[in-house]
């Protein structure tokens, strides 16, 4: 059932927009350390306060006042920053993965089950006829805009035609491109709804079993996965938001997991950890020889106990048989 729409605030907004300097001047009116105000002003200027804002937070007192703690610094909030910059570039490493071997493993499995490259255009392959409607219509678009466009360079260029201008261009029915280039026109998240409303649970159990995963936790990962995506490609803070949908823990051992009982503590289940957990999961079968966890383990480990338990991560993390195969 669908949850209902929150109420709006009563109060009116009143803020008004300041000069750099003069934010320059606030932050250290609430006591932080700013030893290159100029330095601090490009940055400003650059990142933007309000993109900045949320990483003073985790040094300030509290409010009303947000004052900073005794001794915090510019860089301090700076390179927290950077860290969820990094962050981010690494989370989108794995999930370019994990959302190509999706979008492979769909077409792979629907167009061979049903000898059918054009699977997709017969609504009986789904539970819900207007979604299905609604992804004919996506596709329809991406075609006419692509025809509406300047050309691709030709085929004596270095420079190649798109795979779908060159269907486009070449074919003249059917009307829609095959299987294995529809799913590119989509975002992660209309993939992830393709998914859901396949008809039949085989379907979905065959293309999830391809990745290592059953059907449930496939869904339920690919969900979170569509709002860390959209948080990443937008720039935003990924460390410790909050995320508001999480990947469902797995039951069943077939499934690549943490080992220890105390591995993922209750107190982590909403944070940022599972979802890094899954996308290694999904690595363990997609790209097993992936140094992605490596990686992992040398952006973390530097790190600050605030920044491990804003994510979620335990102290003894990389020592579970999960990560410390990948990591020793």
């Amino acid at each position: 059932m669908p949850r209902a729409q929150r109420a709006r605030g009563a109060l009116r907004y009143t803020k008004p927009p300041l000069a750099v300097d003069e934010l320059v001047g606030r932050l250290s009116d609430r006591g932080l350390q700013v030893p290159a105000p100029d330095r601090a002003g490009r940055y400003l200027r650059h990142i933007g306060y309000y993109r900045l804002s949320p990483y003073t937070i985790p040094f300030q007192q509290g409010r009303p006042d947000h004052l900073f703690r005794e001794g915090t610094a510019f860089d301090d909030v700076v390179d927290l920053y950077v860290f969820d910059r990094a962050l981010r570039l690494l989370v989108m490493d794995a999930l370019e993965r994990v959302e190509v071997a999706v979008r492979a493993a769909l077409t792979d499995h629907m167009s061979t089950r049903y000898d059918d490259p054009h699977w997709y255009v017969d609504a009986s392959h789904f539970r819900l006829r207007d979604k299905h409607a609604g992804l004919l219509r996506i596709v329809r678009a991406t075609c006419e805009e692509r025809l509406r466009g300047s050309p691709d360079a030709g085929e004596d260029s270095l420079v190649h035609r798109s795979a779908l201008e060159h269907y486009l261009t070449t074919y003249g029915s059917p009307e829609l491109p095959p299987s294995w280039l529809m799913v590119e026109t989509l975002t992660i998240g209309q993939l992830t709804s393709v998914y859901r409303n396949l008809g039949r649970r085989s379907d979905r159990t065959a293309v999830a079993e391809s990745i290592g995963l059953t059907a449930t936790v496939l869904e339920s990962w690919m969900q979170t996965y569509v709002r860390v995506r959209n948080i990443c490609a937008h720039h935003g803070r990924l460390w410790n938001v909050g995320l508001g949908v999480y990947p469902a823990i797995p039951t069943s051992s077939a499934i690549s997991w943490l080992q220890g009982e105390d591995a993922l503590p209750e107190r982590s289940r909403k944070r940022l950890y599972p979802v890094l957990v899954s996308l290694q999961s999904v690595l363990d079968s997609v790209s097993p020889r992936s140094s992605w966890a490596r990686r992992l383990h040398e952006l973390v480990n530097a790190r600050p106990a605030m920044n491990l338990s804003g994510m979620g991560i335990p102290e003894t993390w990389a020592e579970d048989p999960f990560w410390s195969r990948h990591i020793a």
